[in-house]
């Protein structure tokens, strides 16, 4: 038995029959031209969400501080988007001598092309008539369909490390190796998020987790999971507060510090088409999907139906797009171990522990016990172990501090130590690219610098 089947049988009936047919069953089925169609319409949405993304978040970002923005190329520098792309496209491409050229010029493919297809599965509309055809909004849909975004978003980090690595520069390596290591931290609690998601729906489909939201979203019933994937997906995109791959005070410009011209663009494109595709999912999976708001939902009957879905799910995903650059202009950059300490020794056991707590309350649930006694019983021990945990992380802190950075104000460690060297020893050092001297020896090639790092 499959796992959604397995969901199915173990949710109680009220929950089990929201779930829609298979979706193998519903999807294929359309003509070519309506199926290129689709395409076609996902693909400009996706390039236009990138555009009045660009451009909205000069212009809040301008005005958070107290600047004007892009004001002069269009009416209210709406064309000023465009005019980069063209700008980017026009300049010059340099590709240095020592890249690995063939990996140097598919890492940008491999970095947008999973960002595209990502957003194939995600439902935008309900079932309309199109020159007599009548056909779902949505690209096309899986059994597990989460999965494959999931699944794109670990092949797009590939692309990100082959760039860094095909590079031949440090900083360019270090920016990869620290997306390869930040996408591990944070993909892992972005998993362990839909896990709640399934149990309350009872199937991987985005098309079916929308249905079974018609009567209440689930952000409402599964707030801390959506507190969990709203972090996880700051750390998916790379951008501040995360934004550690490209790190312009250490790392120059990161994993994309040897590109230029339309390479460069590909990974801006990636950026922001990456910056929809979450903000898409997280509105399918926890704000309804297409559905309208509960006000709007229930004194007009027809706000579900027919196109007027299209407008609710594009306003959703604005409001997201808006957080995400209140947020890059509200709050500085984390250092990387605050960063990881967040990924690993916070969110993925807060997971754990609210997953392991939702199948419980379901279980109970379906034996027929009070759920508002469990209700009682569930926020004690939630709250109990969020303060151990803070009271743990209190005592913990101190000696964590002390035992990371070393006593400059003494003179020197034992050991004969000189204060300089523990300075660089406690900090985050950055590779010499053309430092004279390294380690006491003279060195006048890039190469022997580089070599010296190890």
């Amino acid at each position: 038995m499959s796992l959604s089947a397995s969901l199915v049988t173990a949710l109680p009936a009220s929950v089990a029959t929201t779930a829609p047919a298979d979706p193998a069953t519903t999807f294929g089925k359309d003509p070519w031209w309506l199926i290129g169609g689709k395409v076609l319409v996902i693909f400009a949405f996706l390039v236009l969400t990138v555009l009045m993304s660009m451009w909205m978040e000069r212009r809040l970002i301008g005005r958070m501080q107290l600047r004007v923005g892009p004001n002069r190329t269009g009416p209210f520098g709406l064309l000023q988007a465009l005019a980069d792309g063209i700008k980017l496209a026009l300049k010059e491409d340099i590709v240095p001598r020592q890249v690995d050229k063939v990996v140097f010029v598919l890492a940008p493919l491999m970095s947008a092309v999973p960002a595209f297809i990502s957003f194939a599965i995600i439902p935008f509309g309900p079932t309309v008539s199109i020159f007599g055809h009548e056909t779902a909004l949505q690209g096309t849909d899986l059994p597990v369909a989460v999965l494959l975004v999931l699944a794109m978003s670990s092949m797009g980090v590939y692309g990100i490390v082959l760039a860094g690595w095909s590079s031949m520069s440090p900083y360019s390596l270090l920016g990869g190796l620290r997306s390869s290591a930040q996408v591990i931290s944070y993909e892992i609690a972005m998993g362990l998020s839909f896990v709640a998601v399934f149990l309350f729906s009872g199937t991987m489909s985005t098309s079916g987790i929308v249905a079974a939201q018609a009567d209440k979203w689930f952000v409402l019933l599964l707030f801390p999971s959506f507190l969990v994937y709203v972090i996880t997906m700051m750390g998916e995109s790379n951008r501040i507060p995360f934004d550690l791959p490209e790190g312009e005070g250490e790392l120059v410009g990161g994993f994309h510090t040897e590109y230029s011209s339309l390479k460069f663009a590909m990974f801006f494109l990636a950026e922001y088409i990456n910056l929809a595709t979450l903000s898409a999912l997280a509105t399918t999976l926890f704000l309804g999907g297409w559905r309208a708001p509960a006000p709007i939902s229930t004194v007009w009957a027809g706000a579900n139906e027919g196109w007027w879905p299209v407008l609710w799910f594009v306003l959703k995903i604005v409001l997201f797009i808006f957080f995400f650059i209140w947020l890059r202009g509200s709050l500085p950059r984390v250092r990387y171990d605050q960063l990881m300490k967040l990924g690993w020794k916070v969110l993925m056991p807060f997971s754990l522990g609210w997953i392991l707590l939702v199948a419980t309350i379901r279980a109970l649930k379906n034996e027929g016990h009070d759920m508002g006694q469990i209700t009682l019983y569930a926020a004690i021990a939630l709250g109990a172990v969020i303060v151990v945990t803070l009271l743990w992380e209190m005592v913990r802190g101190g000696d964590e501090e002390k035992e990371i950075v070393p006593d400059l104000a003494a003179g020197g460690a034992p050991g004969g130590v000189a204060p300089a060297e523990q300075a660089a020893a406690a900090g985050f050092p950055v590779p010499p690219m053309d430092a004279p001297h390294y380690h006491g020896k003279t060195t006048t090639s890039r190469k022997e610098v580089t070599s010296g790092l190890h």
